[in-house]
Parts: C-alpha cells; structure tokens; sequence
C-alpha cells in the first residue's frame, strides 16, 4: 500500500464531504424507513428525464404486473405510459400514483 501526500486544506475538503454524504445517505435511510420522501438517486433518475412511473416502481421493487394489478389496470396499459407511448389519462395516473404510494405531481 502506497502513501499520498494531499494539501491539508484538500484533505479537510475530503473529509467534509464525506461526511456530507454520510450524512445524507443516513436521511435518505430514515426517511425511507418511515415511508417519507423519496431517496435523492430516484429523485436524480426522474430530474435527469427518466419516466418517473417506472423509476418508482422500480424503486418500490414492484414488476409492471403488480403495478398494474394494484392501479387496476392492464400491463401494457402501463407499458406504454413508462415508455412514453400514452400519457395516461388523468384517473389512470391517480391509480397508479395511489398504488405506488406517492402524490400525483410525482408520478405526472
């Protein structure tokens, strides 16, 4: 194992942010734990123009079967609103948001 040598200022740097990043890998875990909020990586998959419905559901851990069966629809129904095919009316998008657990501005 070599050594490195790093200018102080640098390594305090390093050493904040890595707290930084304990820190919030920490809330991430405690609001996931009591079923708030939503991780920053999702979030960061939906802001960078993945679709949001299948993000969370993925999220979630649920296949497009479940999803569908919990929002009461038909799997391709949900197919095609991931890939972009249908928008999804706006009943559709409430079924899904309600069977993901989350608000409806998240899943639009």
């Amino acid at each position: 194992m070599g050594m490195v040598t790093i200018p102080r200022a640098e390594y305090d740097r390093l050493v904040a942010d890595s707290e930084m990043l304990a820190d919030l890998a920490a809330c991430d875990a405690a609001r996931a734990e009591a079923g708030e909020g939503m991780p920053l990586a999702v979030f960061s998959r939906i802001v960078s123009g993945k679709n949001p419905v299948k993000v969370i559901r993925e999220w979630r851990g649920l296949t497009q079967a479940e999803l569908a069966r919990r929002a009461d629809l038909h799997r391709v129904q949900l197919h095609d609103i991931e890939t972009g095919k249908s928008r999804g009316s706006v009943d559709t998008l409430k079924a899904i948001a309600v069977a993901l657990d989350v608000g409806m501005d998240d899943v639009v």
